[in-house]
C-alpha cells in the first residue's frame, strides 16, 4: 500500500540528522555536531526509517554506513541541504543589504513633489536597488498590482491603508491667460464660471468629470462645469490655459511660475482653501521589504519635522 507522501518524506530535521550521521559515519560525532544526545539522535533515525519503511543505515559496534537505500537518498538529499544552507546564508546577508525592486504608483505631481527630489540620493545610497514608478491618476489596488506603496492626495485615501504625510498642505488655483480674460469677464464667485469656457479633468477610473471644489468662510461648494476641452492629464490642462483656450483648475504650486511671469492670471483666490497634501500609503507595517524600508527612512530624514508620523 502506498504511504502518504507527507509522512514518507519525513521532516527536514530528521533528514538533516540522517545526512549528518552518514557523512560523519558516527552517531557520536553527529550527535555532537547537531547538539543532540546519542539516544535522541538514535531515536530520530529510527523514526525516519519507520516512516520510510526501510533501513537507511547499517550499524555495527565499530562503524556506521548508509545502506543502498540510504546512498540513494543521499544523492538527492545532500545537494538539497547544501542549497538550503546557501539560501539561508544569503537571506541572512540580505537583511542588512538594500536590494530588489521598489514599485510605486503616483500621479505626476506626486512624483515631482515627493519622489524626484530624493531619487538621486536614494539611488546613490542604494546602488543595488531598482526603482519603478508608474504614473497613474486613478487609485490602484497596490496589493493585487504588487506595488510597495502609492502616493496620492490625503483626502482620497482608503481607510484600510497606512498613510504617511510626505508634503505640505496644497491649494488649488483658478487660472486663465490675459488674452482669454480680455474677452471674458473675471469671475467674482465660483458660480460665475458657468459662463466660461472651462477646461475639465476626467477621472478615468471613475469615468466622470471632476467637479471643482471651493470653500470660503466655512461654506463649501462643488461646481460641475462644462467646456470645450477635457483632459486626464493636469499638465495638459495647464498648457491649454496658457494657450488662451479657457479657464483651468490646477494645483497652485504648478501654476505659480506662470502667474508670476504674467502668462496666467489667478482668480477666486479667496475661494481656494488649503487641503491635505500628498500622502504615501501602503497596506501593512508588517510586510515592508528592505528596499521600501530604506525609502521610508530617507523620506523621514529629508522631511524632518514636517514629516507626519
Amino acid at each position: 500500500m502506498r504511504t502518504d507522501r507527507t509522512m514518507s518524506r519525513g521532516s527536514l530535521d530528521d533528514l538533516s540528522a540522517f545526512a549528518t550521521v552518514a557523512r560523519t559515519r558516527s552517531f557520536t560525532r553527529a550527535a555532537t555536531e547537531l547538539g543532540l544526545s546519542n539516544s535522541m539522535l538514535s531515536y530520530t533515525i529510527k523514526r525516519l526509517e519507520k516512516r520510510l519503511g526501510m533501513a537507511l543505515l547499517q550499524r555495527t559496534s565499530r562503524s556506521v554506513a548508509p545502506t543502498e537505500a540510504g546512498e540513494k537518498l543521499l544523492l538527492t538529499l545532500e545537494p538539497a541541504l547544501d542549497a538550503i544552507d546557501e539560501t539561508l546564508s544569503e537571506l541572512d546577508h540580505d537583511r542588512d543589504r538594500v536590494s530588489g525592486t521598489l514599485r510605486i504608483t503616483a500621479t505626476r505631481q506626486a512624483y515631482e513633489a515627493v519622489v524626484r527630489p530624493m531619487l538621486g540620493e536614494f539611488c546613490a545610497t542604494h546602488p543595488e536597488a531598482t526603482v519603478e514608478v508608474i504614473i497613474d491618476y486613478g487609485f490602484r489596488d497596490i496589493v493585487s498590482d504588487r506595488f510597495d506603496a502609492g502616493i496620492r492626495l490625503g483626502e482620497k485615501l482608503q481607510q484600510d491603508m497606512i498613510a504617511l504625510r510626505v508634503g505640505p498642505e496644497l491649494r488649488m488655483a483658478v487660472v486663465a491667460s490675459p488674452d482669454y480674460l480680455a474677452q471674458h469677464p473675471v469671475p467674482a464667485v465660483p458660480q460665475d464660471l458657468q459662463a466660461h469656457r472651462c477646461i475639465n479633468y476626467r477621472m478615468v477610473t471613475a469615468n466622470s468629470i471632476y467637479s471643482w471644489e471651493f470653500e470660503k468662510d466655512g461654506r463649501q461648494l462643488e461646481v460641475g462645469l462644462s467646456g470645450p476641452l477635457t483632459f486626464n492629464e493636469p499638465d495638459l490642462m495647464l498648457q491649454a490655459a496658457i494657450d488662451g483656450l479657457g479657464v483651468a483648475y490646477v494645483l497652485e504650486n504648478e501654476a505659480a511660475q506662470h502667474v508670476d511671469c504674467g502668462h496666467l492670471v489667478r482668480m477666486l483666490d479667496d475661494w481656494t482653501a488649503p487641503f491635505p497634501g500628498f500622502f504615501l500609503y501602503y497596506p501593512s507595517r508588517h510586510q515592508v521589504s528592505p528596499v521600501f524600508a530604506a525609502f521610508l527612512a530617507l523620506l523621514r530624514a529629508r522631511r524632518g519635522r514636517s514629516f507626519a508620523r
